[in-house]
């Protein structure tokens, strides 16, 4: 066997299954997505001529050729970490590194303004650039040219490694003086004037058709399950806008629930459930595999998900 064709990361694998004996906790691990780890198990399997893994009664268990190979390859990972160890950690205080992050105007909104705070006392000196979705694409990401991308992905690379941050649910913001809160069922919502805010994506959007309700997104998406559509007549694709056009008394505005927060301390709007269920999203964290084990990088990865715990409890 040629060593040089052999891809490097499938021992990173090997090494996390036999650890977890469970795919899905091995790519959660990895930071990557189930179908790229079962992927890779059937890579592994094919390198190795063995099935490595087989399901039993008492779930997944290795077999006497993975048992045998454990140890070795975890000697191997071991002193392959040591070989690429960088000389000097990375400081926080002293460096003036710029951090290029794409952040949805959802994730710049609630994420961004704690992450910023937490920076002035950790790595003062630390620039952060934030870009919009339609500024990158994913090639920017996977080439490094970007350090990470938060946002609501429908897709991301199987080579990217990813995090959710949080879940969130949905709320709808009303004007205070708008009559449908007298009576805020289905009904009354489905006959109000509604803002409508951009589904998750990157690249340069594209005009919107109302009665397209796949591309519409999560809320429409929602009712259009229980045969029902509200009537949109705003659309954009700011939920700063979308927050600030719910203090008209007309208009409403079903935005995440995190989102939704940030208005209520503001007198003129209420937040209250929507009449339906929506299900809940997700704000995901994906960056490259090349930076993966940068140690900046790292360390701005564990800073975004110990304040996203923060934002989490609230």
């Amino acid at each position: 066997m040629n060593i040089s064709r052999i891809d490097l990361n499938l021992l990173v694998y090997f090494d996390v299954l036999l650890r977890e004996l469970n795919v899905t906790r091995a790519a959660d691990q990895l930071g990557i997505s189930q179908p790229a780890m079962s992927n890779g198990l059937k890579r592994l399997r094919v390198l190795f001529d063995d099935p490595l893994l087989i399901r039993t009664s008492k779930g997944m268990t290795p077999t006497e050729r993975a048992s045998e190979l454990k140890p070795v390859i975890r000697e191997l990972l071991i002193g392959l970490e040591k070989a690429v160890q960088p000389k000097a950690e990375f400081n926080a205080l002293e460096s003036e590194q710029v951090f290029r992050m794409m952040a949805s105007d959802y994730a710049e909104s609630t994420l961004i303004p704690l992450l910023i705070a937490r920076l002035r006392n950790e790595a003062p000196k630390v620039i952060l650039d934030i870009m919009t979705p339609s500024d990158v694409n994913f090639a920017d990401v996977e080439q490094g040219r970007v350090d990470m991308a938060i946002n609501r992905f429908d897709e991301i690379p199987q080579s990217f490694h990813q995090k959710v941050l949080w879940k969130d649910t949905f709320s709808c913001l009303i004007n205070r003086q708008n009559p449908v809160l007298r009576n805020f069922n289905l009904d009354n919502y489905l006959k109000s004037h509604h803002v409508w805010v951009s589904k998750t994506g990157m690249g340069v959007g594209v005009g919107m058709d109302p009665d397209d309700v796949q591309r519409l997104g999560w809320v429409d998406e929602a009712l259009a399950k229980i045969g029902a559509k509200r009537r949109i007549t705003v659309f954009t694709r700011s939920y700063q806008a979308a927050s600030s056009l719910a203090e008209r008394q007309d208009l409403i505005a079903t935005v995440p629930s995190k989102m939704a927060r940030l208005k209520q301390d503001n007198s003129r709007v209420s937040i209250v459930a929507p009449p339906f269920d929506i299900p809940s999203i997700e704000l995901t964290m994906a960056w490259s595999p090349l930076l993966q084990h940068n140690p900046a990088h790292r360390w701005m990865r564990e800073l975004i998900t110990e304040t996203a715990k923060i934002i989490d409890r609230f």
